[in-house]
C-alpha cells in the first residue's frame, strides 16, 4: 500500500514509522516551514493535571504518555526522554487543592504518575525557585526533546524503507497529492521563507480548565501586535483566531505522487491543505515564544519540571539548559520572536524562578501550534483516502507519536486502539 504523509512533525514522523513497520510504501513531504510546532516545543509529558471536564481530551494525551517508554524500547535511542517529574507550584498552598483532588481521581485509572506528595520546599529540588512556593510532585511526569523525537521516529522509518521528500504538498479536489518546489528549504526544519497569504476565521477554542494551559492574550495585546506585524492585515478582523491560509502561490504545477490514502499532518497548516477537498478546517495557529538560558557549570539534568496553576512552565536539559516558556497568542501565521513576548516570559519566570536572573540567554524559539477550534485533537477520515491528525495545541509532544499512530491505522484501514469518534471532523 502507498501512502503520502503530508507533514514531517512529530505527528507525521510517527505515522510513517507505524505504517512502515507494516509493510507499507511511504512518502513524507514537508516544506520545513517557518514555526514548525515540533521545532519549539519544550517537551512536557504529565497529562494528568490537565482537561479536568473533558475526558476524551485527557484519555488521549495519557495514552500518547504511556505509549512513550515503549516507544523508547522499540527505537533503542536516547531522544531525552526522562522521568524527571513535575512540581506544582503555588504561592499558596490552598491553590493546589483542586489539582490534588484531580489528580486522586485519576490516581486508580493511571498509576504511571506515581504516588503525588507534597514538597514544602520546591526550591531544594529545583533551586533558582521562590522560596515562598508550595508544591506537589507528581513523579511520573517526563520530559523529551521533541527535535530528537521526530528524529528518530523519521530515521527509524527511513530505515523501514520511508522515503523524505522536501516540498510543499498541495491535494487536488480528487485526493491527489502534488509537491511543490520549497524554496530551496532543507528537510527538515529550516525556514524556507516561502511566502502564503491568509485569511481570518470565525471559530475560536478557549482551553481554559488546565492546570497548565494558559489562555490566549487579550484583543488589546493582539491588536497592538496586528498593528506591528507585517504579515498579519491591519484592519481589526485579523487579529480573531484564522483558519489555515487564504493558499500559497507556487511557481510551478507540482509534481504528482502517487498514493493509495494520504495522511494529512501538517500542523497548523492542514486546514490550507485540505481545502481543495471541499473540507473547511477551522485549524489554526496559536503562537508560543520560549527562552532556553543556561546557568555555567551547573547540573540541571534531573531538575523536575516546574508547572504554576498559571504559566510559565520551566524544566531543565542537560547541558546545564533551563527552558522558560511559554507565550499563548492568537496573532495568525505570524513565527517570530517579539520584545513583548520574550518580555513576558522573562517577567513570569523570574517572578517564581528569581534565581535564574544570573542565567545566560541561549536560544529563543517560537513555534504555532495547531488548533482544532472545536475544543480537541482533530483525528480522523476527510474521505475514503485523506485521513487528518492535528490539532494536538500544547500537547503535541504528550500525544503526538500517539496520535500518528492513530493517524496510521486509519489509513492502513485497521481499528485504532482507541475510539476515535470524539476527534472526528465536525460535520
Amino acid at each position: 500500500m502507498r501512502v503520502v504523509v503530508i507533514g514531517g512533525g512529530i505527528v507525521g514522523a510517527a505515522a510513517a514509522y507505524h505504517l512502515t513497520g507494516r509493510g507499507a510504501s511511504v512518502t513524507v513531504v514537508d516544506g520545513g516551514y517557518q514555526g514548525e510546532a515540533t521545532q519549539a516545543g519544550a517537551g512536557i509529558v504529565c497529562p494528568w493535571v490537565d482537561h479536568p471536564e473533558d475526558d476524551d481530551w485527557y484519555r488521549l494525551n495519557r495514552e500518547g504518555a504511556r505509549a512513550y517508554p515503549g516507544l523508547v524500547e522499540a527505537l533503542g535511542e536516547d531522544f531525552g526522554y526522562a522521568k524527571v517529574g513535575a512540581l506544582l507550584v503555588a504561592e499558596d498552598p490552598a491553590e493546589l487543592e483542586p489539582v490534588r483532588s484531580l489528580l486522586q481521581r485519576r490516581y486508580a485509572d493511571a498509576p504511571e504518575m506515581g504516588e503525588v506528595v507534597d514538597v514544602p520546599a520546591p526550591a531544594e529540588l529545583f533551586p533558582p525557585l521562590s522560596d515562598t512556593l508550595s508544591a506537589l510532585l507528581v513523579p511520573g511526569a517526563a520530559r523529551v526533546d521533541g527535535r530528537s523525537v521526530r528524529d528518530a521516529l523519521l530515521n527509524a522509518a527511513v530505515a523501514q524503507g520511508a522515503r523524505i521528500q522536501a516540498g510543499a504538498a498541495t491535494l487536488t479536489p480528487d485526493g491527489e497529492v502534488r509537491v511543490h518546489a520549497a524554496a530551496g528549504a532543507p528537510f527538515p526544519g529550516a525556514p524556507s521563507g516561502v511566502g502564503r497569504t491568509w485569511t481570518p476565521g470565525q471559530a475560536r477554542s478557549e482551553e481554559t480548565g488546565s492546570w497548565r494551559q494558559a489562555a490566549p492574550r487579550g484583543p488589546a495585546a493582539q491588536s497592538s501586535e496586528a498593528a506591528r506585524d507585517p504579515e498579519i492585515a491591519p484592519d481589526s478582523e485579523a487579529v480573531r483566531p484564522v483558519a489555515a491560509g487564504a493558499g500559497r502561490v507556487f511557481a510551478d504545477e507540482g509534481v504528482p505522487v502517487e498514493a493509495d490514502a494520504v495522511i494529512v499532518a501538517a500542523g497548523a497548516w492542514t486546514g490550507e491543505v485540505c481545502r481543495p477537498l471541499g473540507a473547511e478546517l477551522p485549524v489554526f495557529p496559536r503562537r508560543g515564544q520560549i527562552l532556553h538560558a543556561t546557568l555555567e557549570g551547573v547540573d540541571t539534568a534531573w531538575w523536575p519540571i516546574v508547572l504554576p496553576s498559571d504559566g510559565p512552565y520551566l524544566l531543565g536539559f542537560p547541558g546545564s539548559r533551563v527552558v522558560i516558556g511559554a507565550t499563548v497568542e492568537d496573532v495568525g501565521f505570524a513565527p517570530r520572536v517579539t520584545m513583548g513576548g520574550l518580555e513576558e516570559v522573562l517577567q513570569a519566570g523570574l517572578r517564581i524562578a528569581p534565581g535564574l536572573a544570573g542565567a545566560t540567554m541561549a536560544e529563543t524559539r517560537v513555534g504555532l501550534r495547531p488548533v482544532y477550534a472545536p475544543g480537541r485533537a482533530l483525528i480522523g477520515p476527510l474521505n475514503s483516502r485523506v485521513v487528518v491528525a492535528t490539532g494536538l495545541s500544547a500537547y503535541g509532544l504528550t500525544a503526538g507519536p500517539y496520535a500518528g499512530r492513530l493517524a496510521a491505522a486509519l489509513a492502513l484501514g485497521e481499528t485504532p486502539p482507541i475510539d476515535i469518534t470524539p476527534y472526528a471532523p465536525c460535520p
